[in-house]
Parts: C-alpha cells; structure tokens; sequence
C-alpha cells in the first residue's frame, strides 16, 4: 500500500513541480519565510502539504532540476507528515539518503527522483524535527555517482505545518 502512495506522490509531485498539472490547481494557503504551504483537490479529497527549496546546494554536477523538501497531508487516506524529497536528479539504484537536523539523521529508501521514510513512524520523527530545528540537510547519490548535499532554512516551518494542519482538519 506505501508503495503504491510513493508511485501516486511521486507522479503527482513531478507534474505539479513541472507545471503541467493545471486540474489539480494547488493554491498557496501562506509563505512562512523558508516554507510556503498550498492545499489542492485530488478528486473530492483535500491533499495539503508545505514545500522548500535548499537554501544552498553542493555537489561536483553540471546539470540539475530543481529541489525539494515536501511534508504532506492526505487526511482522506488517513495520512499525514509523509516526508519526501526531490532530488532535481534521479538517484543511484538501490542508494539511501540521509537526513539530518540537528543530532538527529535518518535513511529514506530512493525511487527514480525522490526520496521517502520507510514507515510513518519516521515521517513524524522527521515533521517534528523539522518543526523544532534550523537547518536540514539532505545527502544523497545521483545515478552517475555525483554526490549532493542540500541544506534547506527551517524558518517559518512551524507555521506552515500549522497552516497545512489546519488547512486539512489534522490535529
């Protein structure tokens, strides 16, 4: 079942960073310095999520698409603080990322683009630090061995996770 949510939210994440899904028209609820929060209709159901781009990214790579760390809500799916993150390039096969705010790190298992936790015990771990710290960064592997590091602002993160929160109905 988690793998066929990662299938539909990678999918759905790529059409909407690219511009071309204009049916699902997400509408920004607030931006929340570091942290903008938006809300979409998928079907009837209410899809709310916050989203960031790295305030400073490295790595030895010529070409990359853009970069994102997403916190989303699916409340009709009974979902929610699904951590993901888009890479702007597709992973090493079978490779791991590592994220980390503050003393905390975590491992998310990689697909095509993106990055995810592998149960949603993690996912909340990850929210609530994200939600409490003041930087995250990102490690990982591109298919042609590229190594990157992303570090992302967490300012304002509480707030747009309030706002998603509440945009959503999630308490």
């Amino acid at each position: 079942m988690r793998l066929t949510f990662v299938k539909q939210l990678t999918f759905l994440t790529t059409l909407i960073m690219s511009g071309w899904v204009y049916a699902a028209d997400p509408k920004v609820i607030g931006e929340f310095n570091d942290w903008t929060a938006y809300v979409y209709m998928e079907g009837s159901n209410k899809v709310c999520y916050m989203v960031s781009k790295p305030k400073k990214e490295e790595g030895s790579y010529t070409k990359r698409g853009d970069v994102f760390a997403l916190i989303t809500h699916r409340p009709a799916e009974k979902s929610k603080n699904v951590f993901s993150f888009v890479a702007g390039y597709p992973f090493k096969q079978g490779s791991e990322v590592t994220v980390s705010v503050g003393s905390q790190s975590f491992k998310l298992f990689t697909q095509n683009e993106t990055a995810w936790t592998a149960d949603e015990a993690t996912d909340n771990k990850i929210t609530n630090a994200i939600r409490s710290g003041s930087s995250l960064v990102v490690k990982g592997v591109s298919a042609r061995d590229t190594a990157t590091t992303d570090t992302f602002g967490l300012k304002g993160s509480s707030s747009a996770y309030a706002a998603i929160s509440k945009e959503c109905g999630i308490k």
